[in-house]
C-alpha cells in the first residue's frame, strides 16, 4: 500500500487530466458539429457541382454528415469518460481517436499523391460536360451554375464553346454573361462580339489555379487537424494509466 502523500500528489494530476481532456472533448465535439453542418450545407448547396461527376446523386455529403455525427456521439463519449474516470471507458475512447487519425492522415496522403489523377479526372469530366451541354439536363445545370457563381466560361476560356453542338445552335450559354440584358443570341453566336459580354476566363483554370495556390494551407489544416487527434490521445492514455495506479495504491 503506498503512503497517503503519494496518493495526495497524484491526485491535482488527475485532476489537471482530467480538465485538459474535457476541453480538449469539447473543441473535438465542434468539430463534428461543423462537419454535420458542412455535409448538410454540401447536400442542399453544391449538389449541382457533384453531378458533373456522376448523374446520380453522390454520397460524399453523406459521407460528411456520418463522420460528423459520430463525432460528435465520441465526443459527448469522452466527456462521459472522463468525468466518471473509467479507464476501460478512456482507452476506448483512445481508440476511436486514433483510428480517426489514421483515416485523416490516410485521405490526406492519397489525396496529396493522387493530386494529378484527381485533376485529371475532373478535367475530363467538365470537358465532357461542356460537349454534351444541352441546357436542360443535370449535367448542365451544374455548368451554368459553376459558370454563374464563379464568374467565368468553358473550360480553359469562352472559346471552347465553339466546338459544342450547342453553340451551332444557341451560341455561348447565357450563363457566361456578365449582364444578361446585353446578351442576344446573336451576340452570343459571333466570337469577336461575345468577347465583350461574357466572362473569359475558364472555370477549370480558374478552379485549379485557385486550389493550387492554396493547396499549402490546406495541406497545413488537414495534417494539423490528424495530429490534433493525437494529443486526445496521450491525454486519454495518460488519465487513464493515473486512474488505474490511484485505484491500485488505494488498495
Amino acid at each position: 500500500m503506498t503512503s497517503p502523500s503519494r496518493r495526495l500528489q497524484t491526485k491535482p494530476v488527475i485532476t489537471c487530466l482530467k480538465t485538459f481532456l474535457i476541453s480538449y472533448s469539447l473543441i473535438f465535439w465542434f468539430t463534428g458539429v461543423i462537419l454535420l453542418a458542412v455535409g448538410v450545407w454540401g447536400k442542399v448547396n453544391l449538389e449541382a457541382y457533384f453531378s458533373l461527376a456522376t448523374e446520380k446523386s453522390t454520397n460524399a455529403p453523406y459521407v460528411l454528415i456520418g463522420t460528423g455525427a459520430t463525432i460528435v456521439i465520441f465526443g459527448l463519449f469522452g466527456c462521459f469518460a472522463t468525468c466518471r474516470g473509467s479507464p476501460w471507458m478512456l482507452k476506448m475512447y483512445a481508440v476511436f481517436l486514433m483510428l480517426v487519425f489514421l483515416a485523416e492522415l490516410v485521405a490526406g496522403i492519397s489525396g496529396f499523391l493522387f493530386r494529378h489523377e484527381i485533376k485529371a479526372i475532373l478535367a475530363d469530366t467538365y470537358e465532357d460536360a461542356i460537349k454534351t451541354y444541352n441546357g436542360t439536363s443535370s449535367r448542365s445545370n451544374a455548368v451554368d451554375t459553376i459558370q454563374r457563381n464563379l464568374m467565368c466560361c468553358g473550360m480553359k476560356n469562352y472559346t471552347d464553346w465553339a466546338n459544342t453542338d450547342y453553340f451551332k445552335d444557341n451560341g455561348i450559354p447565357a450563363s457566361c454573361c456578365k449582364e444578361s440584358a446585353n446578351c442576344t443570341v446573336e451576340i452570343l453566336k459571333d466570337l469577336n462580339q461575345a468577347a465583350m459580354e461574357v466572362y473569359n476566363l475558364g472555370c477549370f483554370t480558374f478552379m485549379t489555379s485557385r486550389m493550387e495556390s492554396n493547396l499549402g494551407i490546406i495541406a497545413g489544416i488537414s495534417f494539423g487537424i490528424a495530429f490534433f487527434q493525437v494529443i486526445g490521445v496521450f491525454l486519454a492514455c495518460c488519465l487513464s494509466r493515473y486512474i488505474t495506479n490511484n485505484q491500485y495504491e488505494m488498495v
